[in-house]
C-alpha cells in the first residue's frame, strides 16, 4: 500500500514533528527571516555565528522543513540555477568561474558543517551522475561535456557506456557525465538538525506562524507583527501567498516516490555502490538516489503547475504521476519492477521568469530575498544564507559582488496566459522526449521553441 502525501517520505522513519509554539503578539528584532526552510535557517545560524548578540526570530507556516527543504530529492550539488553563460555577459568569465568553485566549495562547508553540529543526515559524497540514454540525449550530453570543458572549475567528466554502467547499472545508457561535488543527504534530518542547532544558539523560531505581508522593517502575521531592521524573505515556492508577490515567482510542483526497500540481489544488479546522484539528459528530466536505509528514491515533474499558483498542504501527489514515476523506475532500473512502492509525495519549488535564483537586499527598506532555486536549492541555500548575512553585516564581501546577487527579474504574466503556458511547455517537452524516444536521434524543435519561450534558453 503506497503511502500518499503526509508531506514527504522523508518524514516516515520520525513522524511529523509537533510544531514550536507559534507567535504570540507583536514583537521586535534584529533580524526578522520569513520562512524555516533550509535558506532561512542557514541565514539564522550564519547571522549568530558572526554576531551571537543578534536577536533573530523565525517564523513559520507550519513546522521548519514544511517546504521544499522537506521534500526535494536530497542532492547537495553545485549547481548554479539557470547556468552560467547567462551571467558572462554581465560579469565576466573570471567572477562566473568563482561563482562556481564557491558552489563547489558549499557542498563540503554543509558536509563540514553537519559534522562540526552533531548533525547525521546520511550524508554520502559520490557525485553526480547524469544519463544518456537514446541518440539525442547523447547528442546533448555530447554538447554538455565540450561546453564544460571550458569550465575547469565544474571538473565534469564524459563517461562512455561502459564507464557509465560501472558507477550505475542504468537499461539503455549510452553515456553519461559525471562530476564529484555532490553529495546524497536525507533532506528531512538535515533541516530539523539545523533547526534545533540555530535555537540552541538562540534564534526565535514561531512556528504555526502565517506571514500575510512583509512591508519595510515590518513583517505582519495573524498572531501579531514582527518589527525589525531587515526582514528577510525565505519562502521560496510559497513566495505567491504573500500580498504583493503573487506573480513573482511560479510555484512549480515536483512529484517523488520511494520504493520499498531493496533486497541484496537487487543491489547486486544495479550497484549504485557510490551513491550518486542521478539524472538524466530528458527535456522533462528525472533525479534519484539510492537512500541509507536501500530504497530509491525517484522524481520528476509530473503536473507542472497549479492554476493560480496555488500549492498544496499534505503532499499528496495524482495517481497518473505515481504511475509516471514508477514506468520511469522501471524501465531505467528492470530489477525493481516486483518491488513495491512505498511512498509518494509532492511539493512546489519557487521559478523566478528568467530560471536563475538571486539573492538581494534593499537598504533602503531593509527587505531582502533569496530563493527561485528551480529545484536546485540544497546546496544553493546555503551559500544563499551566507550572502544574506553579508548584505547584512559586511556589504561589499566577495559573497555580496556574486552574479544572483540583487538580480531584479520580471514578473511572471497574469492567469490565465500563466497556466496556459507552463502547460504548453510541460507538453512540448513530453512530446519531444516521446518523439526522442522513438528514435529521433537530435534534440526535437518542440523542445528548443520550449526553452526559448520559457526564458531558459
Amino acid at each position: 500500500m503506497t503511502t500518499n502525501g503526509n508531506v514527504s517520505f522523508w518524514y516516515a522513519g520520525s513522524g511529523l514533528p509537533r510544531p514550536r509554539p507559534g507567535l504570540d503578539g507583536s514583537t521586535s528584532a534584529d533580524v526578522v527571516i520569513v520562512g524555516a526552510g533550509f535558506t532561512g535557517l542557514w541565514t539564522a545560524y550564519y547571522l549568530k555565528q558572526a554576531r551571537p548578540e543578534l536577536d533573530v526570530v523565525v517564523l513559520e507556516s507550519r513546522f521548519a522543513g514544511f517546504g521544499a527543504s522537506g521534500r526535494n530529492g536530497g542532492w547537495l550539488t553545485n549547481s548554479i540555477t539557470g547556468g552560467r553563460e547567462q551571467y558572462l555577459k554581465s560579469h565576466g568569465r573570471t567572477v562566473v568561474g568563482r561563482f562556481q568553485t564557491l558552489l563547489n566549495e558549499t557542498v563540503d562547508e554543509v558536509i563540514a558543517v553537519a559534522a562540526a553540529e552533531g548533525i547525521d543526515a546520511d550524508i554520502r559524497k559520490g557525485g553526480e551522475l547524469n544519463v544518456a540514454r537514446n541518440p539525442a540525449q547523447l547528442k546533448r550530453l555530447q554538447a554538455e561535456a565540450e561546453a564544460e570543458s571550458g569550465w575547469p572549475e565544474s571538473d565534469v567528466s564524459l563517461l562512455d557506456a561502459a564507464q557509465s554502467q560501472e558507477r550505475v547499472q542504468i537499461a539503455g545508457a549510452l553515456g553519461a557525465t559525471h562530476h564529484p561535488h555532490c553529495a546524497r543527504i536525507h533532506p528531512v534530518k538535515l533541516v530539523r538538525g539545523l533547526a534545533s542547532v540555530v535555537e540552541d544558539l538562540g534564534v526565535r523560531i514561531y512556528e504555526d506562524t502565517t506571514v500575510t505581508e512583509i512591508s519595510p522593517r515590518l513583517a505582519q502575521t495573524p498572531n501579531g507583527n514582527v518589527q525589525a531592521p531587515y526582514v528577510l524573505r525565505a519562502t521560496e515556492g510559497f513566495t505567491a501567498n504573500l500580498k504583493g508577490s503573487h506573480r513573482q515567482w511560479l510555484p512549480m510542483n515536483s512529484s517523488m516516490i520511494a520504493t520499498e526497500p531493496l533486497p541484496a540481489e537487487i543491489w547486486e544488479q544495479i550497484g549504485w555502490e557510490d551513491f550518486d546522484a542521478v539524472g538524466d539528459m530528458a527535456h522533462a528530466y528525472m533525479y534519484a538516489q539510492r537512500t541509507e536505509d536501500g530504497r530509491i528514491a525517484l522524481g520528476g515533474r509530473g503536473v507542472p503547475y497549479r492554476f493560480g499558483s496555488k500549492t498544496d498542504t499534505d503532499g499528496r501527489t495524482q495517481p497518473a504521476t505515481i504511475a509516471q514515476l514508477t514506468a520511469i523506475l522501471h524501465d531505467m532500473f528492470p530489477a525493481t519492477r516486483d518491488a513495491g512502492v512505498d511512498h509518494a509525495w509532492s511539493g512546489v519549488l519557487g521559478v523566478p521568469r528568467d530560471w536563475k535564483a538571486t539573492v538581494g537586499l534593499d537598504p533602503a527598506t531593509g527587505i531582502g530575498w533569496a530563493g527561485g532555486y528551480v529545484g536546485t536549492g540544497v546546496t544553493a541555500t546555503n551559500l544563499a544564507g551566507r550572502t544574506l548575512r553579508d548584505l547584512v553585516l559586511e556589504p561589499g564581501s566577495e559573497l555580496t559582488t556574486m552574479p544572483w546577487v540583487n538580480r531584479r527579474v520580471r514578473q511572471w504574466e497574469f492567469e490565465p496566459l500563466r497556466w496556459i503556458a507552463v502547460q504548453s511547455l510541460y507538453k512540448a517537452y513530453y512530446a519531444a522526449d516521446a518523439a526522442e524516444a522513438r528514435g529521433r536521434t537530435t534534440t526535437s524543435p518542440l523542445a528548443t521553441i520550449a526553452d526559448r519561450v520559457s526564458g531558459r534558453a
